[in-house]
């Protein structure tokens, strides 16, 4: 379906010259799979060679072109000791320095006596000014560098500038001129060029101002990104606003019986996500909203009280959940509450087979089931539905746009209400989530006790384990989160296996062990014997991050805290405080810490608020970090940076939106150009969603 024009964009970019079967694979890791990838790559920084001062002159710490005279070679009498080249001019002495040279090649290339122009930055080193390993050398007669301004490109290990750029080159040469989908008038008052062109500019900057994210190429490039971006969402949402809903009404009876067997009142943040959810679901059209809360703040019991008003209506809901732990979770803290109401309450994973699933198979299909709790099991073709009004996804990030409509299509107009425990700065919610209106949770049920946060060096561990001994006597439980599963012989960090072993020297049997590399079963069976007790301290990776539930669970316990993000940290410290006693998170960081680090620890132990952290999160890392995009469900942007383009993001929704509005399947010569966009930036489900796409 990808239109032809766009064909030589989405060749390998192995197909590129410079990048052979070793290189290439190196490119594509750093870059993506295809050539357009590799064109999204965008310069960091410039190379300026245009400084071409004489040896007195050259400023130290500074990319220099020099003219000089090679008077002498000097090869190292040790291995591993560098060769150094000595050159004059009219106003003094330098050294050129290089490691590993092998043979005769410099003398060939530096003859002595000759006169060469040399490019690099230069150093000063017991008092003589000195060159290492020059970008560019080459006799007098040939002239100055190639380019006097370089573009400087990110790299990843065992990839040189040089293949990069000779691949970057031939990329561009392949990019078509592509149909205008930018309106002119608009181009024309922000001063920006068409998109070839500003590709080009931005691959090929003339000074620093051109790899500024402000400018005019710059701007042009993200915009093209966010837009892509936004009309994807816009489109979905649009078609799923086209497919005929219904009107889901109750008459509050179930409701009103969970409310009584509730311990506690709602909060007033509960109330009036529940005020808006109805609100949607009573309306002919299809519910899309995103219901956004911290952890604890209480968005299951908002589910359950939606998941009732669909029962009271005569209809079903289904609550889908990432992982099977989450899914039994869900089932289990529902249970009583369901009952309490009359509502019949099943669970459907994987791991159900033979003649216990086909029997809830057969109650769903009879309407003998008011509600369904699963995993990705209830995509499954032979689930079958009386009749489902309500589809619930939690951890919304963890599934497809395809899924969540693969859901919806179980029943007749269904509403879908998608839940997060990921609290995502406000310009990001934007970008993931801009097909949705969004309920926000900013209070807590009251009983969530406050964690008191502490960070500590790492060299006091042992007080740490001594207050972790006294806890567990005591029938409080620990989790002790560490960075690796084993040990690594490139990065010194606290593994879990390691961990797992000491603490068992120091504590008994009561340790346990999960990490990603267990299977779920086994992983499941460990977790189970935690929450029931037997196991007192439980040693995991970011595993526990998501959907734990151990009240019991006090402490929590993050090695090398410095090397997670803030909300890794925050999801964290939210598997603890869940219970009557006070809870505390101990963040156990290696010294120097950097700024950044230092600023994330000081967020930590300041606020538990999520939002808050979030958005110190962007503020301190920037969005192609924030929350770690793959993780968290977020798009990344590869030339578009919210932090910088927040104003461009809120422009590019409104135009979407426009856009979509009168030309719903982008049938006009304008609407033709941006399917071509969407394509480019791979947003193809988008286009899908078209009646003639």
């Amino acid at each position: 379906m990808r239109p032809p024009v766009l064909y030589p964009l989405f060749a390998p970019i192995t197909s590129l010259p410079g990048l052979g079967p070793r290189l290439g694979k190196l490119a594509e890791r750093l870059t993506g799979p295809h050539v357009a990838d590799i064109l999204w790559h965008l310069p960091t920084g410039i190379l300026d060679r245009a400084n071409a001062p004489s040896i007195a002159e050259a400023p130290e710490g500074r990319i220099v072109t020099l003219t000089v005279r090679v008077d002498g070679h000097m090869p190292p009498v040790q291995r591993h000791r560098p060769y150094r080249v000595r050159c004059t001019d009219h106003t003094g002495e330098m050294e050129l320095v290089f490691f590993h040279v092998k043979g005769d090649w410099l003398e060939k290339k530096l003859p002595q006596g000759s006169m060469v122009v040399v490019s690099g930055k230069v150093e000063r080193f017991n008092g003589l000014l000195q060159m290492p390993h020059p970008d560019h050398f080459a006799p007098v007669e040939e002239g100055a560098p190639p380019q006097e301004v370089e573009a400087v490109y990110p790299l990843t290990g065992g990839l040189n500038p040089k293949p990069l750029r000779t691949a970057i080159q031939a990329a561009l040469a392949r990019a078509p001129e592509l149909e205008e989908w930018q309106d002119p008038a608009w181009l024309e008052r922000q001063g920006w060029p068409a998109w070839k062109t500003a590709l080009t500019g931005a691959h090929d900057p003339k000074g620093e101002k051109d790899v500024n994210p402000l400018s005019p190429l710059r701007q042009r490039l993200a915009y093209d990104e966010l837009l892509a971006n936004q009309l994807a969402l816009a489109l979905v949402r649009w078609h799923q606003r086209r497919l005929a809903g219904r009107a889901t009404v109750g008459d509050g009876a179930l409701r009103a019986r969970i409310q009584a067997a509730l311990p506690y009142q709602l909060t007033g943040a509960q109330a009036q996500a529940l005020v808006e959810i109805d609100a949607d679901m009573a309306q002919p059209e299809r519910m899309l909203r995103l219901l956004q809360g911290d952890v604890g703040s209480g968005k299951t019991i908002v589910a359950l009280m939606a998941m009732a008003t669909a029962v009271e209506a005569g209809a079903q809901a289904a609550l889908m959940a990432p992982t099977e732990i989450l899914a039994r979770q869900h089932a289990e803290s529902l249970a009583d509450l369901a009952d309490a109401a009359g509502i019949r309450l099943a669970l459907l994973t994987g791991r159900d087979k033979g003649k216990a699933r086909q029997q809830v198979l057969d109650r769903l299909a009879s309407g003998e089931i008011d509600i369904l709790i699963g995993t990705h099991a209830l995509f499954q073709e032979d689930v079958a539905f009386r009749d489902l009004a309500l589809a619930i996804i939690d951890e919304q990030h963890k599934f497809g746009v395809h899924q969540r409509l693969a859901l919806a299509a179980k029943g007749r107009g269904v509403d879908t209400l998608v839940m997060t425990a990921t609290p995502i700065p406000r310009t990001l919610t934007l970008t993931a989530y801009g097909d949705m209106d969004v309920s926000r949770l900013m209070e807590k049920p009251p009983g969530r006790k406050p964690v008191v946060t502490r960070a500590a060096a790492a060299d006091r561990i042992e007080e740490v384990v001594e207050r972790v001994a006294a806890a567990i006597k005591t029938g409080q439980r620990v989790y002790w989160v560490c960075p690796l599963v084993d040990e690594s012989e490139t990065v010194d960090l606290a593994n879990a296996t390691l961990r797992h072993a000491t603490l068992m020297e120091r504590l008994g049997d009561c340790v346990g062990l999960v990490h990603g590399k267990m299977k779920g079963a086994e992983k499941d069976a460990v977790m189970a014997r935690f929450a029931a007790g037997e196991l007192s301290v439980l040693v995991a990776t970011t595993v526990i991050e998501v959907g734990v539930n151990v009240p019991e669970a006090t402490i929590m316990v993050v090695e090398h805290a410095e090397r997670f993000g803030l909300a890794q940290l925050h999801q964290l410290r939210g598997r603890v405080g869940r219970g009557e006693r006070a809870s505390a998170c101990l963040l156990l960081y290696t010294a120097p810490l950097g700024e950044t680090a230092r600023a994330r620890l000081d967020v930590m132990t300041s606020t538990e608020d999520g939002f808050v952290i979030a958005e110190k999160d962007l503020e301190l890392r920037g969005a192609g970090e924030v929350l770690g995009t793959r993780q968290s469900g977020l798009p990344e942007f590869r030339m578009a940076d919210i932090t910088v383009h927040a104003d461009l993001l809120a422009t590019a929704r409104d135009d979407a939106s426009l856009m979509v509005a009168r030309d719903p399947d982008l049938e006009t010569p304008r609407g033709q150009a941006l399917r071509v966009l969407l394509y480019l930036f791979q947003r193809d489900e988008a286009v899908k969603t078209l009646r003639s796409g």
